[in-house]
């Protein structure tokens, strides 16, 4: 299956790290559709003088690279195109591969309206006028095969097409070591089009270049831009496509918008008041369990996502004997559309947190410990150092106990990210909540790429990573699936799956209601793509029956080492 993914904008090293974790564990082809924030990146033998100015006095970072080539630019209006794709084992697989994506971007130079793009023997990339005497490169190439499980290899990096990019960026390095050649776009060379276009002119020629006779195209993209009045193609609430169109008004809240914008009428959601089905009826389970764990939590004065976020699975968890705790304070930064934890603004740490919460585990003698946190989005480690000394504080505490973590993104920064992972969690949990399409309307403050890098950085630190997502947004069956292959794709080896119940008439609406069967078809699903473990189920959660998923991983072969 050929796999396209439109990611919108990604910082340079989210993706980087995203392309090498599908080289890895990917067995589809992905073609990663993006754009980079202002980024100079240097390939493995570039020269370091050829970066003429502080990077950062430009509004741009400076990135190290395994690629081939010199130092290039990376910023808005350019688009970017990384293929990770298969390609026979040999010393000019990388040749063969940097031909083939000159005459892609020359076909589709030509598709726009721009003729006499060529190649240059001599110089990778695409060039205008490239024996004249004004040669200008319009697309830069840089690659790096890796050999895979399979004996061939996997290729990482791609091409650079600008279409209005901002030139003069150009001007503060010497772009790709050549001293004596220009560069352009399709805006300078008189091409008005736009972005959307050339991205849809670019993957009609990539689809024809990369697959193969049969093969099953699966593309998936993030929406991004400003909301607009009106979308086509809504999703009904029974989640198939619809043609209508649907009007937004001034009056409107921001989820509201971004939810039609994402093809989703929210008008066609079940109402609050509505009786629920009978398998998400919940009941109340209060015996001696359940209020001896209520006590020990409160009088340690800790929070517990389990209250917090409202779950329907509390009186099952807590007469068990298992809670979730929440570190970092109980105000969140982010105020996602499906959550009900609160995001005032939040309270300085408390220092002897991850001690309260590893004397709970201790006195309640937990085998597996599942700890998440709040968004602390104003904090310069996002909350990472509490997190990882919240895992220390249980180890020495709890000796015999197994630590899962239920993370945030830290907003993507790699340092935060390694303390947590320094700390070796038995199991990493980072939530991709929704699929792509819906990214934007659920969760506007993360996205799609960033956690799945997150997911990518915690697999080659070694860990055991897991991942959950909610149902009954707005989203397709196959788009689901779609999410799932790509968390198996980076490693994942736990996925959840459940149910999303609208916390209050302020939250995103219930689409509509997966039945039991559905969530029993996502499971085998899950088995086909070679997850170890799914748990789905209407009510399933992150943390839900986390140990038996954790059991369940080891039994798989995955490093889980239950205490």
């Amino acid at each position: 299956m050929l796999r396209i993914r439109t990611l919108g904008t990604v910082p340079y090293h989210e993706a980087y790290v995203l392309q090498h974790a599908l080289a890895k564990h990917a067995d589809d082809d992905y073609l990663l559709v993006l754009q980079h924030p202002h980024v100079f990146t240097m390939g493995v033998h570039a020269d370091r003088s050829h970066v003429l100015v502080d990077a950062a006095s430009v509004g741009a970072t400076l990135e190290q690279t395994n690629r081939g080539g010199d130092v290039t630019y990376h910023g808005p209006g350019q688009v970017v195109l990384y293929p990770i794709v298969s390609v026979p084992h040999g010393i000019s697989a990388g040749t063969a591969h940097v031909r083939r994506l000159e005459a892609l971007i020359i076909a589709t130079l030509s598709d726009l309206g721009l003729g006499g793009a060529t190649s240059d023997e001599r110089y990778p990339g695409v060039w205008i006028d490239a024996r004249g005497p004004a040669p200008r490169k319009i697309a830069a190439i840089g690659v790096r095969t890796l050999r895979s499980a399979a004996g061939g290899r996997r290729t990482l990096h791609g091409l650079a097409l600008n279409v209005s990019c901002d030139l003069s960026m150009f001007g503060h390095i010497v772009p790709c070591g050549i001293a004596d050649r220009g560069v352009t776009s399709l805006q300078e060379e008189g091409i008005e089009v736009s972005f959307d276009d050339v991205v849809e002119a670019l993957l009609r020629r990539a689809t024809e270049v990369f697959g193969q006779p049969g093969d099953v195209v699966d593309r998936q993209g993030v929406v991004t831009g400003p909301t607009r009045s009106s979308t086509v193609g809504f999703v009904g609430s029974d989640g198939s496509a619809g043609d209508g169109v649907g009007q937004s008004t001034p009056m409107e809240r921001p989820l509201i918008r971004r939810l039609r914008q994402a093809g989703v009428r929210p008008e066609s959601g079940l109402q609050i008041s509505e009786r629920k089905p009978e398998w998400l009826r919940v009941p109340v389970r209060m015996g001696k369990e359940y209020l001896s764990l209520g006590k020990t939590v409160h009088d340690l004065g800790l929070a517990t996502v389990c209250e917090e976020a409202g779950c329907p699975n509390i009186y099952e968890c807590w007469s068990e004997g298992t809670a979730t705790f929440m570190i970092n304070g109980e105000r969140c930064t982010r105020a996602c559309g499906f959550c009900q934890v609160d995001s005032r603004h939040p309270l300085p740490l408390s220092a002897d947190e991850p001690d309260r919460v590893a004397r709970a585990v201790a006195r309640m003698g937990l085998g597996h410990a599942v700890v998440t946190c709040v968004a602390r989005d104003d904090l310069a480690d996002g909350g990472a150092g509490a997190m990882a000394q919240t895992i220390t504080a249980i180890r020495e505490r709890a000796t015999g106990t197994t630590v899962e973590v239920l993370i945030s993104d830290c907003r993507g920064d790699a340092r935060s990210l390694d303390s947590i992972f320094a700390a070796r969690p038995d199991v990493l949990n980072h939530n991709i909540e929704t699929v792509a399409r819906l990214q934007r309307a659920v969760r506007p403050s993360a996205g799609y790429a960033r956690s799945l890098g997150v997911l990518a950085r915690a697999g080659a630190a070694g860990l055991v990573t897991k991942s959950g997502l909610m149902v009954g947004l707005g989203e397709r069956e196959e788009e689901v699936i779609a999410t799932m292959a790509d968390l198996r794709a980076v490693g994942v080896s736990i996925i959840t799956i459940g149910q999303y119940l609208r916390p209050s008439s302020d939250h995103l609406p219930v689409s509509r209601y997966w039945t039991p069967e559905e969530f029993d078809r996502l499971k085998e699903i899950g088995a086909e793509l070679g997850v170890p473990h799914v748990e789905a189920s209407p009510l399933t959660r992150s943390s839900y029956h986390a140990r038996d998923a954790a059991a369940a991983a080891s039994a798989h072969g995955q490093p889980v080492v239950l205490r």
